[in-house]
């Protein structure tokens, strides 16, 4: 495991961009128009990403985790019988992932960057 990230709804990327700045003083590390990841300026490795939607898979995911081999989480996630919502892929801005369904119904990006 490298990294946790909350992966938050929102209706408007620079709204919340504006309000996480003020209120938390985060700024912006990665903004591809759909999805935008803010880091504590300290500390980078303590982030969030807001999203209004995933632009590859059927659904936006709750939470982000980066993992050190994807192959072997996919697996166990398979070996697990969990639902594989969107297979694992290698998107365009330079991850590979798949997104898979808890008990609860929260949709996790598993990711590892490439």
């Amino acid at each position: 495991m490298q990294r946790i990230v909350p992966d938050l709804p929102s209706a408007s990327l620079p709204a919340a961009q504006q309000f996480y700045a003020d209120v938390l003083g985060l700024i912006t590390v990665m903004d591809h128009g759909w999805i935008v990841t803010m880091s504590d300026p300290l500390h980078p490795g303590v982030q969030l990403s807001l999203m209004t939607h995933d632009r590859t898979a059927p659904t936006r995911p709750n939470v982000s985790i980066q993992v050190d081999d994807l192959d072997v989480a996919y697996a166990a996630a398979v070996a697990a019988g969990a639902e594989i919502v969107h297979p694992v892929t290698v998107e365009p801005w330079g991850v590979r992932r798949f997104l898979v369904r808890d008990p609860d119904g929260n949709v996790i990006n598993v990711l590892e960057h490439g």
